[in-house]
This record gives C-alpha cells, sequence and structure tokens, in this order.
C-alpha cells in the first residue's frame, strides 16, 4: 500500500491485506484496492494483492488497474473483486464499460475519473494522473455512464493527500451531471470533511487513505460525526 500528494512522491502505508481486514473490522462499507501505476506500466493488476485483500472480507471489494480486456476483469473478479474499476482503459476504448455491464451487470462496473482543476473546468487524466487528456470531467463521467458504467470514483488529483478537504464543488458538478452513485476521493483530513462532500457535494459515498492508515481519525469518528450531521451510514459506527 502507498500513498502520495497528487499522486507522486508515493511512499509505503503498510501491507493491502492487513490493512484492509482492519477496517472491514473497524466499520468501514467497502474497500478500494487500485494498481496505481499498472496502466502507466503496462502490466495486469496484481491479482495475488487482490485475492488476500479479499480474503475474509465481509464488506464488498472494489479492484482496479491495468484492467484492459474483459479477460483481465474476469481473472480480477474471480481473485475475489465484488467491482471492477477502470481509467485509462475506458478513455482509450468507452466500449469496454459496456462488455463489463454485459458480462457482470452495471452494479459491478466502476469508472475511474482522475481530475485537475482548470480554468475551465475540470480536465480528465489517465495513466495515474500522469496523463493529460482532452476529456471535461462531467462530460466524459456522463458518457461513461451511457456507455455501460453504473458508479463513478471520483479524484481530485489536486487534493489528494493534501488534507485539505474533498472538491465539494467538483463533486455537486458532477453528481449534478451523472444519474448513478459517484464516490468522491482526494483531501479528506477530518470527519467534517466527509459530512462536507457528503451532504453539500451530494456524494453517495467518501473514500479516504492517508487519515486512516496514518490514524489521524478513525473511521468509527467519521461515522459518529455523519451520525450528528444526520447523513445515513451503511454500517453503525
Amino acid at each position: 500500500m502507498v500513498k502520495g500528494v497528487r499522486f507522486i512522491g508515493l511512499r509505503d502505508a503498510g501491507d493491502p491485506a492487513c490493512l484492509a481486514a482492519r477496517y472491514d473490522r473497524e466499520g468501514a462499507d467497502e474497500i478500494v484496492v487500485l494498481d496505481v501505476a499498472a496502466s502507466r506500466d503496462g502490466r495486469r493488476t496484481f491479482l495475488a494483492t487482490i485475492e488476500r485483500a479479499a480474503e475474509g472480507l465481509t464488506i464488498p471489494l472494489i479492484a482496479g488497474g491495468g484492467i484492459r480486456a474483459l479477460t483481465d476483469a474476469r481473472a480480477v473478479v474471480a481473485a475475489g473483486a465484488d467491482k471492477v474499476a477502470v481509467n485509462t482503459a475506458a478513455i482509450e476504448r468507452p466500449e469496454l464499460l459496456g462488455e463489463l455491464a454485459d458480462a457482470f451487470g452495471v452494479q459491478a462496473v466502476v469508472l475511474a475519473v482522475d481530475v485537475k482543476r482548470r480554468a475551465a473546468g475540470w480536465q480528465v487524466f489517465a495513466r495515474g494522473g500522469r496523463e493529460p487528456t482532452r476529456l471535461e470531467a462531467v462530460a466524459w463521467a456522463s458518457r461513461g455512464v451511457r456507455a455501460g458504467a453504473g458508479e463513478i470514483l471520483l479524484t481530485s488529483i489536486d487534493r489528494d493527500g493534501t488534507g485539505e478537504g474533498f472538491d465539494v464543488e467538483l463533486t455537486r458538478a458532477l453528481v449534478d451531471g451523472v444519474g448513478v452513485p459517484v464516490i468522491a476521493s482526494g483531501g479528506a483530513r477530518r470527519a467534517e470533511d466527509f459530512v462536507d462532500v457528503l451532504r453539500d457535494g451530494g456524494a453517495d459515498a467518501a473514500l479516504a487513505a492517508s487519515i486512516f492508515h496514518d490514524a489521524r481519525v478513525s473511521i468509527a469518528e467519521v461515522k459518529a460525526r455523519l451520525a450528528r450531521a444526520g447523513v445515513p451510514v451503511r454500517r453503525d459506527p
């Protein structure tokens, strides 16, 4: 497991299987395991890591990174993933989303959208946030949903690892532009940040990494704060 800031300067953050099991025990709703360098390095998802992470989990597992074809996705599901996440391959060939939906159902197809803020809006990036595209985030997410995605994993590269809070404006724009659940990612530092993005940003879920890896805030604390704010949670804190 690695963590960086704005997708660079990655540092070791622990063993993914051990952390997945721990977060399951502590009340997480889902676990997301992404091989962040798979597309950049031209290799397939690390299946052994998915198998180890999935073993014994009582909650859904989203896995992705390097999934370029239906055969790759089948291997990820066989390894224990409940949902598959695709990013670069979908940008290169949007038809992949429909193929995955036909094979696994739209509820199992997650389109990961990595975004940087630009003067004219939000620009989509591929290959682990390293390659800019000509795609605008809301338009691309909408197209992805039409192609077969049943969920959007939205990551603000600008906020990733910064502790500056989720990009609520970006999240709200995407939520209003698509008709499927949106997972907001990037920037969480405190429990209040989750309230902001779930209540004001309209996200259906919020993903965080470093605040839990570094034990700055616990899942129980986050869920207790959400409960006080009237935001429903899947599992009790």
